[in-house]
């Protein structure tokens, strides 16, 4: 394994009672990057991230986290996890929770009276942190949930839904947190629904169904080569027509067009066309490749008519 890489597998493959719910998995997530692991319920993503953490054996394949297998207490205690269902114990404070759990990671008593209130801070729970955890909302647990992840000053963290509990607000902070991490050189594995949040936050990502992944790649270069625009003009003739036929025109009204470009560099181009042609020029907007409209391609609109265990 690369020392680049924070996560790579290798035809990785989990089975259940017989059925194969992750199948020929192959994954390589790079060092202090922010990847994005989609797909539909029961795809398997929850049970690769158990195999990454070291929580599911693999059926078969090869798994390496951080230049090591993720069974060995040693890669552990370098990686953060949030996930999507926290059993927190809300007997406690949220300061007793994070030392509770620092002390699991093997952290001393005092790293922890230093780490905990910066933690905190972080989530923006800062002078929360003798209150009980049974008085915390949800989005104020989902936060707590997030601090105990970076408690150990992990070099991996897998983040399951971590802006699902969140109002607006929150899910910016916690997008400055994962760009924060980003730049510090902590890779994030993150999971999320929320395509809009996963399309602000990721550099790399990966689609998955059936345990398999049918797609990955550079976010750029995913949404990259699709650009329709729509172009007003006083008057669609046959000229301009012909003059845009590179670009696929689709008229729609006497005044509307529809083009599908390769790239946002044939912008001028169109415009500099349109107007040789002597038409006067009221709009050209490009309607840029969305993550969802990617995802619903590559996943399908389809449900699964059997869900596997996760």
């Amino acid at each position: 394994m690369s020392a680049a890489l924070a996560i790579e597998t290798q035809q990785l493959r989990k089975e259940y009672k017989g059925r194969a719910v992750v199948e020929g998995l192959d994954l390589q997530v790079n060092a202090g990057e922010v990847f994005g692991f989609l797909g539909p319920n029961g795809a398997g993503k929850s049970t690769t991230v158990k195999m990454l953490l070291g929580l599911v054996r693999p059926t078969s394949g090869r798994v390496q986290v951080l230049g090591g297998v993720p069974a060995d207490p040693k890669i552990r205690a370098r990686l953060g996890f949030l996930p999507e269902q926290f059993r927190f114990q809300t007997w406690m404070t949220a300061e007793e929770f994070l030392y509770f759990h620092g002390e699991l990671a093997g952290l001393k008593a005092a790293e922890l009276r230093v780490r905990i209130p910066a933690v905190l801070d972080q989530v923006g729970l800062g002078g929360r942190a003798h209150e009980s955890l049974g008085g915390y909302s949800k989005g104020m647990l989902q936060r707590c949930g997030l601090a105990g992840a970076l408690l150990a000053h992990p070099q991996l963290v897998f983040l399951d839904e971590p802006t699902s509990a969140l109002d607006p607000i929150g899910r910016v902070e916690v997008r400055d947190i994962i760009w924060a991490l980003r730049d510090e050189g902590v890779a994030v594995f993150l999971n999320s629904h929320l395509l809009s949040e996963v399309e602000q936050v990721c550099d790399h990502l990966a689609f998955v169904r059936s345990g398999r992944v049918l797609l990955s790649g550079r976010m750029t270069d995913l949404l990259a080569g699709h650009l329709e625009v729509s172009v007003q003009v006083d008057a669609v003739t046959p000229a301009l027509l012909q003059a845009l036929s590179l670009y696929d025109p689709r008229q729609s009204t006497p005044r509307d067009l529809s083009l599908h470009l390769q790239a946002e560099a044939q912008l001028p181009q169109v415009a500099q066309t349109v107007l040789e042609c002597g038409a006067q020029l009221y709009q050209l907007t490009p309607h840029r490749r969305e993550l969802e409209d990617l995802f619903l391609e590559v996943i399908g609109q389809s449900p699964e008519t059997q869900t596997p265990p996760t």
